[in-house]
């Protein structure tokens, strides 16, 4: 695996102006039919010539010379580098890749629609020339297959309070698929800076007969609450009427008195009162 490392590097507009300064020699020497320095100069132009580097804001230089990588040149501007040193230029900017839809399926086979959104740029210019064919097509390739692995290991959607859920807990599912993005494309040199997803919904050959189980689900996890939460009211209100002394009833008048309440609060209507006129017995 490459290491990153800094090539040598000398102030380039110097060389530059040497250059001029060869070139103009080389015309004035060949003008004057002193053939023997016009060629002496021309070869020290072509020289120095090639050893000149131009490199733009946020572009890394990844050097090689006669095959051999000999470090990469970060800083923008005119550099001067070891002559006949072949350069590539990686861009250090920021980019954006946008997964298309992927239809998976997820942790209980359903099959969905997901897609997400990679924000990454290059770190080590050298690992993304070398060690890669080509790093943006290994971004591409390598951001499917982790949106479709971290899709496979959550449901759609959990009415249950027990785990996480794709539809539920997008924020969560978005930090894993950076976490194993990064581990992925860290041999290219490249860094995840943010993911996202972009879209997710059940595939459109079961999208009604999902919707349908999904708001059966929603009523049965809420009549689950509200069953609970009756019957821990109604137990508190007989508690409290046994705490304070004010009525004394006994067993059967209890199951009355909490059959009346768990109708009450469990039903979909709003309880209609009844006053009692006579006794209880």
């Amino acid at each position: 695996m490459i290491k990153e490392k800094s090539a040598f590097m000398l102030n380039g507009f110097i060389f530059l102006l040497l250059d001029i300064l060869l070139l103009a020699a080389s015309v004035y020497f060949f003008v004057g039919m002193n053939i023997l320095l016009g060629v002496i100069t021309v070869i020290l132009f072509c020289i120095i010539a090639s050893g000149i580097k131009i490199v733009a804001p946020n572009q890394s230089l990844v050097l090689t010379f006669f095959g051999k990588y000999i470090g990469c040149i970060n800083k923008s501007g005119i550099r001067f580098n070891v002559p006949f040193s072949v350069g590539k230029k990686v861009s250090l900017r920021v980019k954006n890749f946008n997964c298309e839809k992927l239809k998976v399926n997820d942790v209980n086979g359903n099959p969905i629609e997901i897609a997400a959104v990679v924000v990454f740029k290059v770190t080590e210019p050298a690992k993304a020339v070398f060690d890669v064919d080509d790093y943006e097509s290994f971004v591409q390739i390598q951001s499917e297959t982790a949106l479709r692995h971290v899709a496979a290991k959550y449901p759609y959607d959990n009415f249950v309070d027990t785990g996480l859920s794709l539809r539920g807990h997008t924020v969560e599912i978005a930090e894993e698929l950076s976490r194993e993005l990064q581990e992925r494309l860290s041999v290219a040199g490249v860094e995840i800076m943010e993911t996202r997803l972009t879209h997710l919904a059940y595939a459109t050959e079961i999208a009604n007969a999902m919707l349908q189980r999904q708001q059966a689900d929603a009523i049965l996890a809420a009549r689950q609450k509200i069953v609970e939460g009756a019957v821990s009211m109604a137990q508190m209100a007989i508690e409290q009427l046994e705490a304070n002394h004010t009525l004394e009833l006994d067993d059967e008048r209890k199951m009355a008195m909490i059959n009346n309440l768990l109708v009450a609060i469990v039903s979909d209507r709003s309880a209609q009162p009844v006053i009692n006129t006579g006794t209880l017995y």
